[in-house]
């Protein structure tokens, strides 16, 4: 495991396999995949199967986390990976209060997109 891997691990709070969020979703596994592909969703390959998994904190009921997508691309835009995405969307921030990811969950995704947009200037 590397450095970056042992720091969003110990960051992300619950994991998801794609098949479980298809079934959360009510769609086919190659929608979730098709939703990484394009970037709406951030999944990395974790455990010992190397497994693609998603942060749990990107689904909320039978939707993906409203602003999330948006979110994705302003940092995607500013030249960060999906590493470094998973890192500052993990981190907690005291401005916000909580961290983005929370913020996003709690509908206030207008705070965390104007915070992304900030790290480009």
């Amino acid at each position: 495991m590397t450095e970056i891997d042992e720091k969003i691990d110990a960051l992300v709070p619950a994991w998801l396999y794609l098949p479980d969020i298809a079934e959360m979703l009510d769609v086919e596994v190659t929608r979730v995949r098709q939703l990484v592909k394009d970037g709406q969703l951030i999944a990395v390959r974790r455990g010992e199967n190397k497994a693609l998994q998603v942060p749990a904190a990107f689904i909320q009921g039978d939707k993906v986390v409203k602003g999330l997508a948006g979110t994705l691309t302003l940092l995607r835009d500013d030249g960060f990976t999906d590493e470094e995405m998973l890192e500052w969307l993990f981190t907690p921030d005291p401005s916000l209060p909580g961290t983005p990811a929370q913020a996003l969950a709690e509908n206030r995704g207008t705070e965390v997109k104007r915070r992304a947009q900030a790290l480009a200037v």
